[in-house]
């Protein structure tokens, strides 16, 4: 006991120490971890063997940060990222091996074993990286995105690769101990974790398991975790709910462990599956400090973890390496800029961020040692040259911050303004839609805050005598100094309705009480929009569409009157099938695809062929009763507006917060 809380307090005093002062220097987080564990391991001794344990234990940071990154994604984002992930993704993996390879090979080894060393050296580190993107708010870019689509990529690719690797074993070739001793090791790689459901089993077995796994995670993160958080809040402990998002991100790491699939990938797949629930934000709040942590001792086994014996014996040979390494991937991704289109930051960001090696190099050259791929000391240099690529990493980011002063890209080179003053309403796009809301409510003597990101909109609005800021809404920091926590309601009028359903989420959760109008581009971002809690939601071209149906009606020989009570008619009608389908729409599926949904269409397009007709006195009792005063303007029952009054959806009770 007395040790365990003595190498707590050294790594603890470690960082405490060198973190803050690497993030004072601007050198980042992640460097000063690496540094710390340098400090207390290799220089003074502090640390020694038990450092590789931990850092098995450590890695599941990386186990819980994709799980996080999931929970920011659904479904639909993930299939919109598909060509990112199979073009960019992929060819940067087949790339990156086959180079490596050649070098390996041109180097003396065998085929078999500079495939090997081509797989391994193809993947970059998803812990460094995305870790740096994040404390430097550069996620949300476009070579932020880019960068987090090819490290899913290579995450996935790890099935592959752990699959292939034992075909190209090696005959008599020494293995590496847990102990870090030479010796003969025949378990199989599932039993070496002490949990093994795949082990003996065929390859077509192995395979039924591994997507039964998989299933299991999607179907229980999709029915039965709801009644179980409901079953946990119910406790009213803080702690509960804490203890439940760790057993459920370790249960499911340990599902894939005992597959063979990695963990990391597992846990990123049922977060994307929990990504709708309204659980998400708390499971978000109790795991991120533990993330936090073991990320950073992760780190720090890194630096303690460096061999300097190794090092110093053939200093010049292993450091030319690793910057070869970061040269060559460095070259590869920066070809593919050019191809994929990236422009200058985008670009060097990219291609510095991922160039060098990986934390999953660690797990593939343990397995690659137990199945006779490679020989010890080949093993031992690589763990080298992958551990010095990843210390390199902070130091490239820096680069890249030096080359983003300098080269700018045209659609950057503008500072967010400064927002002097703000007002009770927030309009978030001054496009045409924007305007027209914007012109209404100074001709009523209530101010707005405008925002837009497109600076040629600002510009011109602000000819016309109107005061506009420009700069991102979806960024949490602007729309706190445009008066979010102040603000009595939103307007969302952006062109891009991703952006826009992102906004209405962001200042759902930052303001329940918020009342959110936002600007709906047809029938289905309506759904999106009301799922992401928007109050009031108006189709841009509804209400025209009525005038112009109107005035074809006056001319085909209907009065005015009569015009005005089937154009009435029409619209209360619509407002009841909205509810009616909302019910029935389905996240990610195709309205197309979903047969309860084309069925209920249908028949509603049946009923309106009389109802329509119908006398006014006579539709209005087809309508549901409805009480918009008992609907209070929240997230607990989200209301959509296609004309001066309101339409209620059905009310949802109010998620736990």
């Amino acid at each position: 006991m007395d040790g365990i809380l003595l190498q707590a307090m050294i790594y603890l005093t470690a960082a405490v120490i060198a973190v803050p002062l690497a993030v004072r220097l601007r050198l980042g987080s992640v460097l000063g971890y690496i540094a710390a564990g340098i400090l207390i391991g290799p220089i003074l001794g502090f640390v020694g063997s038990e450092t590789l344990d931990l850092q098995h234990f450590a890695e599941f940071g990386v186990v819980m940060m994709l799980f996080l990154i999931g929970l920011e994604l659904d479904p639909k984002t993930l299939w919109e990222m598909r060509h990112r992930l199979l073009g960019l993704g992929g060819l940067q993996i087949v790339l990156t091996m086959g180079a490596v390879m050649g070098a390996a090979m041109a180097f003396g080894l065998v085929w078999q074993t500079a495939l090997a060393v081509g797989m391994i050296l193809a993947l970059s580190s998803t812990a460094i990286v995305l870790q740096t993107l994040n404390e430097k708010g550069l996620m949300t870019t476009k070579g932020g995105r880019n960068s987090f689509a090819v490290l899913l990529t290579q995450d996935i690719a790890v099935i592959p690769m752990l699959a292939l690797i034992p075909l190209l074993a090696l005959p008599k070739t020494a293995r590496l101990g847990p102990d870090g001793s030479v010796q003969v090791h025949d378990k199989a790689h599932g039993a070496a974790h002490g949990l093994s459901l795949v082990e003996g089993l065929p390859a077509w077995g192995v395979t039924a398991a591994t997507i039964a796994a998989v299933a299991v995670t999607i179907l229980g993160g999709h029915f039965l975790t709801r009644p179980l958080f409901r079953l946990v809040h119910a406790t009213h402990l803080r702690e509960m709910f804490t203890a439940f998002a760790l057993f459920l991100v370790t249960g499911i790491a340990m599902l894939m462990i005992a597959v063979g699939v990695s963990p990391a990938l597992g846990t990123f797949l049922a977060g994307v599956v929990l990504a709708n629930s309204e659980f998400r934000h708390e499971l978000e709040s109790s795991i991120e400090p533990f993330k936090g942590l073991l990320l950073g001792l992760f780190f720090m086994t890194v630096g303690a973890g460096i061999n300097f014996k190794l090092l110093f014996a053939d200093p010049v040979t292993l450091i030319a390496l690793a910057l070869g390494l970061m040269a060559v991937k460095g070259l590869i991704l920066l070809a593919l800029t050019f191809v994929f289109g990236l422009k200058r930051r985008s670009r060097w960001l990219f291609t510095l961020s991922l160039a060098q090696a990986g934390e999953f190099g660690f797990v593939l050259i343990s397995f690659s040692l137990q199945t006779n791929v490679l020989t010890v000391a080949l093993g031992q240099r690589l763990l080298l040259i992958i551990a010095l690529s990843m210390l390199l990493t902070p130091l490239a980011f820096i680069i890249n911050d030096f080359l983003s002063r300098r080269f700018k890209d045209t659609e950057t080179t503008v500072e967010d303004d400064p927002i002097d003053e703000t007002g009770p309403v927030i309009i978030a796009g001054i496009g045409r839609f924007g305007q027209v809301v914007n012109r209404m409510l100074q001709m009523s003597g209530i101010r707005a805050t405008v925002l837009d990101h497109d600076l040629q909109m600002i510009e011109t609005i602000r000819r016309f005598g109107f005061k506009g800021f420009f700069g991102d809404p979806t960024r949490p920091e602007l729309l706190h100094a445009a008066g979010l926590s102040n603000a009595r309601v939103l307007v969302v009028a952006l062109d891009d309705k991703e952006a826009a359903i992102r906004l209405v989420k962001l200042a759902r959760r930052e303001r329940p009480d918020l009342h959110i109008v936002a600007r709906a581009a047809d029938r289905v971002h309506v759904y999106e929009l009301y799922r992401a809690g928007a109050n009031d939601i108006v189709r841009e071209m509804f209400d025209s569409s009525l005038r112009a149906g109107r005035y074809v009606l006056e001319n085909m020989g209907l009065s005015q009157f009569e015009a005005h009570e089937r154009e009435v008619a029409f619209y209360k009608y619509d407002r009841y099938s909205l509810r009616e389908l909302a019910a029935l729409w389905k996240p990610g599926v195709s309205l197309t695809d979903n047969p309860e949904y084309l069925k209920r269409a249908q028949e509603l397009n049946k009923e309106m062929e009389t109802v329509v007709a119908a006398d006014d006195d006579k539709f209005h009792p087809l309508l549901p009763p409805q009480d918009d005063d008992e609907v209070e303007p929240s997230d607990s029952a989200e209301t959509t507006s296609q004309d001066d009054e309101p339409l209620v959806l059905e009310p949802q009770k109010k998620p736990a917060e």
